[in-house]
């Protein structure tokens, strides 16, 4: 016997539902990964920073806090860092924190020696086990900012480098708050 075989727009619009179909569940997972529940909260972690100092999560409650994931091999963090450090530098007087978290594939020397020849001003940590990014939802790309607010909730989530005025308002709203 020989295999079915479609006329050719009949195959098109079968091909044409398939990619409706997978485009569909795409978006819905995408939505699904961005969406964070209202009452999400910073996770009870410890971070290692590059000079070995631990930071409690539960010791943030009371600031702002921007938890930062990045790499030294990822061209938008590299590309975004100029931006974080000045919103650090605005911000930080006011009570605001920020942690970037070396990915666990990122050397320590390729951390610190960035971290030391950009001056970064605010905390870099390293998460060698991945432990960290497995308590933030399992963070896996580069860069994923969580702003938290004084209290601990997560306010927002950033996947890739963020519009900077729509992130330095969310930053005044939460310091407001």
């Amino acid at each position: 016997m020989r295999p079915a075989v479609l006329p050719p727009h009949r195959a098109q619009r079968g091909a044409a539902r398939l990619a409706a179909v997978l485009a569909a569940a795409l978006l819905a997972a995408a939505g699904a990964w961005f969406a964070l529940a209202p009452s999400a909260t910073m996770p009870d972690t410890t971070f290692t920073s590059i000079q070995g100092e631990k930071i409690d999560a539960s010791s943030l409650r009371g600031k702002v806090v921007l938890v930062n994931f990045w790499a030294t091999s990822c061209v938008t963090c590299v590309q975004e860092m100029p931006m974080m450090v000045e919103t650090y530098k605005k911000y930080a007087p006011q009570g605001y924190e920020m942690i970037a978290v070396a990915m666990s594939y990122d050397p320590p020397n390729y951390v610190l020696n960035f971290a030391q020849t950009r001056d970064l001003p605010f905390i870099v940590a390293l998460d060698p086990m991945g432990a960290i990014a497995r308590s933030f939802d399992d963070v896996k790309l580069t860069p994923t900012s969580f702003l938290i607010d004084k209290q601990g909730r997560i306010v927002k989530r950033y996947l890739g480098e963020p519009n900077v005025a729509e992130f330095h308002a969310t930053i005044e709203k939460a310091l407001a708050g």
